[in-house]
């Protein structure tokens, strides 16, 4: 007997896709890297227990975080993978986000503030930022909007304004 009446205990992957919104082709590919997994049918069609829906929601909440699929298996390793995870095991996971959020929110405002002023300096307004980017010096830092482009966490942010 199924915990609901009426529903299939394993999904198929379409009917996964069509529950969380996400393509086929992306579920397959989460399953090739350890992210979800599935059972096969004797004609080896892929079936999918009721709560990869809840860890696939996870997966595309989790990259709009901005973290990457690797951090997003070690993520899923320490949720249980045969059963819907708590509300407490979410809660786990997510707690560490908050500070990456915020990082998320403060280089959106400095690219919205930049998009009034100049964009994306580093640069091409050539005729305001020959003050605040003599001689192209933002060059040697590498090719792209430099001033902002983040620096990695080891290197203090070189702009100079």
């Amino acid at each position: 007997m199924h915990a609901y009446p009426g529903m299939d205990a394993l999904l198929t992957i379409g009917e996964l896709s069509r529950r969380t919104g996400v393509a086929t082709s992306a579920l397959r590919f989460y399953e090739e890297r350890g992210l979800i997994r599935s059972e096969r049918t004797s004609a080896r069609h892929r079936r999918f227990a009721r709560p990869v829906i809840r860890r696939v929601a996870f997966i595309v909440f989790a990259q709009r975080v901005g973290l990457s699929l690797e951090e997003v298996g070690r993520e899923l390793a320490r949720l249980p993978v045969d059963t819907v995870p708590s509300r407490q095991d979410w809660a786990r996971l997510s707690g560490t986000w908050s500070q990456r959020i915020d990082e998320r929110i403060a280089e959106l405002e400095r690219l919205k503030a930049g998009l009034t002023g100049c964009i994306s300096c580093g640069c091409l307004s050539l005729d305001r930022c020959r003050y605040v980017n003599p001689g192209d010096r933002a060059a040697a830092q590498g090719p792209g909007p430099r001033f902002w482009v983040r620096a990695p966490k080891h290197e203090p942010p070189t702009q100079e304004r």
